[in-house]
């Protein structure tokens, strides 16, 4: 479905006061009206000083956040919105620490505000997967330690990169990072990204030979200077990857990694649509239940 393109002058004439965020929440939490869990009356009276609805029946109290992503969050929904709006408006995201300064609220706030989001980002992907003809590739990223590079570096994280090949360039894509690249994991990415019975194309690595099982392996033993050449699209997308990540946030934890890797993907796979990216990732946020965020120290 098609979404209006907003400028950031008509995101803040619409979004602009926490009683216009809140009825764009209600909206999709009870498209058809509110109805109270309570005793199932229609009309309610809302609280917008504590984001309540209040039933005109049973004076039972419904919380607008509750159940959403925005679960008990202390953020007024202004700023909440404004942090999806930077998100999804530029190809290079924004880190906590920019998102921070434009918000007013500290790093560790702005960081959970965008893991959260990141994470509505990676469920709306998950209902797609790849199909047709597909590249399918590994890489290794992060790491602090000079020295050795690629396969077998100390401290960088493999991940697993697959893309369809369309007539005019790349399809959809998906990543995946992994704690190894053996058979096992293989099999979790491609059953988790793939329909069956595809087409894939690899450079004939011993572990990627578990594609054969579900579907046409198309492999080829590829000397480094050749693998553009067999797998052109696939190293496209590694380096785009990598130059976002160190672009924008000069690195990542392997921790975080997997959510910077569905950002990526999420914004690619939608390209042709980057007006509209800001409603669509709206949407996608406000469609989404309560996310308990997980540290790492």
């Amino acid at each position: 479905m098609r979404m209006p393109a907003l400028s950031l002058i008509q995101w803040q004439k619409r979004f602009g006061t926490e009683q216009a965020c809140a009825k764009a929440l209600v909206k999709v939490r009870w498209p058809n009206g509110f109805q109270c869990p309570a005793c199932g009356n229609t009309k309610a009276y809302l609280i917008a000083s504590r984001r309540l609805y209040q039933c005109a029946r049973c004076r039972h109290q419904v919380s607008i956040t509750a159940g959403t992503l925005f679960h008990a969050t202390k953020i007024s929904l202004v700023k909440w919105f404004w942090a999806i709006y930077l998100m999804a408006s530029d190809k290079g995201g924004i880190s906590a620490l920019r998102a921070s300064k434009h918000l007013g609220v500290s790093w560790p706030t702005a960081r959970n505000m965008l893991r959260k989001i990141r994470q509505a980002m990676a469920h709306r992907d998950s209902i797609y997967k790849l199909s047709n003809l597909i590249e399918l590739d590994d890489a290794f990223v992060g790491g602090k330690r000079s020295g050795k590079r690629g396969r077998g570096a100390d401290g960088k994280r493999p991940v697993l990169v697959a893309v369809e090949t369309r007539a005019k360039g790349a399809g959809f894509l998906a990543m995946q990072a992994v704690d190894s690249v053996c058979h096992k994991s293989v099999e979790a990415f491609l059953v988790r990204h793939l329909r069956t019975a595809q087409t894939v194309k690899t450079d004939a690595l011993p572990a990627l030979n578990a594609v054969g099982k579900e579907h046409e392996h198309l492999k080829k033993v590829t000397p480094p200077d050749k693998a553009k050449t067999w797998l052109p699209l696939v190293h496209i997308m590694i380096g785009n990857m990598k130059k976002f990540i160190n672009g924008t946030f000069h690195g990542v934890s392997s921790h975080y990694l997997q959510e910077y890797l569905d950002e990526f993907c999420y914004r690619f796979n939608r390209r042709f649509w980057e007006p509209e990216l800001p409603l669509r990732l709206l949407n996608a946020c406000l469609a989404h239940g309560p996310i308990k965020i997980a540290e790492f120290y």
